[in-house]
C-alpha cells in the first residue's frame, strides 16, 4: 500500500462517560451540580503526569471569549453544542491539543484523542489511560448488562467511536462514493462530513466511524474500524489511478493547476474558496501534476486560514474583506515556499 498520508488525515478516539449521581447535561440546571462536575474532573486529571505542569489548560465556556470559542470549535477541540451550553460547560486541552475532553456537553465528559494519519490504538490508549486516572476519583454511571449509560442509547456500551478523517477525491468525482457509503453502513460503520453528525464532506473531506458500542469490545471496535479505514484507502488509490487513465483526466489536471494558480495569485479569498481550490491543489499534489511536500500541510492550512484563526493571528477583529486580504496573502506565500 502507498503512502497512507495522501489519503487518511487523522484519527479521532473519543469516550463518552457520565458521573453517578448526577442528571444528565440536558436535565442538569444547578449551576452549583455543573461547577462540581467541572471541579471532579479536574481532580482526576490532577493524578496525570503533567497536569499541574501547564500541559492542560482549563477553559471555562462561560469565561471564554466569542472568538476564542470560535478557535476551538475550529481546531476540532469543542462542539458546537459545547458552546451553545456556555453556562454549565468546560473543556480541559492539552498544550499540543493532542486531548480534549468536554465537560457538560451531551454527556457529562466527551474525553478525544485526534492525532495525524491512521493511529487508532495509539489514540485509543492515550484517551484510555487518561479515563482511568478520572475513574480512580469518582464513579461512572455504569450497569453490569448495558455498560456505560450515556445521554444517547447509540453511545450505550463502550462508549467509544472510533473516527478516521479522510481524503476522498476520486471516489467523489468519480461518483463511486454513495456506494462506497452504502457499503459502509452495512457493516454497521457511519459516515459523516469534516465536523461530524449533520456536516458536509467539504474539501472532499469524510469521517468514517463505528456506530455500534454496545455488545462488542473496545478492541472489536478498533479493529473493524482499522480495515474499513484499509479498503477505503484501497478503493481511493484504485480510482485516482483511474482518473489520470481517463479520457478526461486533462480537464482533472486542468482543474488542479488552475486552483493552484488562483491561490497563489489572488488579492483576496474567502473560506469556501479556499477549501474547494485547496482540496484541488491537494488532489493535484497526489496525482503528481503538483511537486509538493508534505501534502498534510494543506489541510493545516486550511484550519489555520479559518476567520477566528486568522484574527487570532492579526490579533485583531479584522473585517470580512480584510480576513479575505489576508487569507490571500498568507496561502500564495505557503503554497509557493512549500512547492517543490
Amino acid at each position: 500500500m502507498s503512502d497512507l498520508s495522501a489519503t487518511v488525515v487523522s484519527t479521532r478516539v473519543r469516550l463518552a462517560r457520565n458521573i453517578e449521581g448526577f442528571p444528565f447535561p440536558s436535565h442538569l440546571k444547578d449551576e452549583k451540580q455543573a461547577r462540581e462536575i467541572i471541579r471532579l474532573v479536574s481532580s482526576g486529571l490532577s493524578r496525570l503526569d503533567g497536569f499541574n505542569d501547564d500541559q492542560f489548560n482549563v477553559y471555562y465556556m462561560d469565561a471564554v471569549s466569542d472568538e476564542q470559542a470560535q478557535i476551538l470549535k475550529e481546531n476540532h477541540l469543542i462542539s458546537p453544542n459545547l458552546i451553545k451550553n456556555r453556562r454549565m460547560s468546560a473543556a480541559i486541552i492539552n498544550t499540543d491539543e493532542s486531548v480534549s475532553i468536554m465537560i457538560n456537553e451531551e454527556d457529562h465528559l466527551r474525553e478525544q484523542c485526534i492525532v495525524k494519519g491512521l493511529q487508532l490504538k495509539t489514540a485509543y490508549r492515550t484517551m484510555s489511560q487518561i479515563d482511568n486516572r478520572i475513574s480512580d476519583s469518582m464513579k461512572f454511571a455504569y450497569d453490569e448488562q448495558l455498560g456505560y449509560l450515556t445521554a444517547c442509547p447509540t453511545n450505550l456500551g463502550t462508549g467509544l467511536r472510533a473516527s478516521v478523517m479522510f481524503f476522498l477525491p476520486a471516489l467523489t468525482i468519480n461518483g463511486v462514493m454513495p456506494r462506497v457509503i452504502r457499503s459502509i453502513s452495512r457493516l454497521g460503520l457511519t459516515v459523516r462530513g469534516i465536523y461530524g453528525e449533520g456536516s458536509e464532506a467539504e474539501g472532499y473531506m469524510y469521517q468514517i466511524s463505528n456506530e455500534v458500542t454496545l455488545g462488542v469490545s473496545e478492541e472489536e471496535i478498533l479493529t473493524q474500524v482499522e480495515e474499513v479505514v484499509k479498503k477505503v484507502v484501497l478503493l481511493e488509490e484504485a480510482e485516482r489511478e483511474n482518473l489520470k487513465k481517463d479520457p478526461s483526466s486533462l480537464d482533472v489536471q486542468d482543474e488542479c493547476l488552475r486552483s493552484y494558480g488562483i491561490l497563489t495569485n489572488c488579492a483576496k479569498l474567502s473560506t469556501n474558496e479556499l477549501i474547494k481550490l485547496a482540496a484541488n491543489v491537494k488532489l493535484g499534489a497526489c496525482l503528481g501534476y503538483i511537486k509538493y511536500g508534505d501534502v498534510s500541510t494543506i489541510d493545516d492550512l486550511v484550519i489555520k486560514m479559518r476567520p477566528a484563526n486568522i484574527n487570532a493571528a492579526a490579533a485583531r477583529q479584522l473585517t470580512p474583506i480584510e480576513r479575505d486580504m489576508y487569507r490571500a496573502q498568507y496561502v500564495a506565500k505557503f503554497l509557493k515556499k512549500n512547492t517543490l
